[in-house]
């Protein structure tokens, strides 16, 4: 699963939402990835095992 948007980046993936999102991937043994540079929005990533 793939979200995007085009706002003005920044998010920080050592947050505590972020985190607590990546921790529950983890825990269905999948991956998560954050990019955020500033003023170029976000895409967030989530790789998922098929179950």
């Amino acid at each position: 699963m793939k979200v995007t948007n085009d706002g003005r980046g920044g998010a920080d993936a050592d947050g505590p939402g972020m985190q607590g999102l990546a921790d529950r991937i983890a825990a269905l043994g999948g991956r998560f990835d954050l990019r955020s540079p500033p003023g170029e929005g976000t895409t967030m990533t989530a790789r998922l095992p098929h179950i």
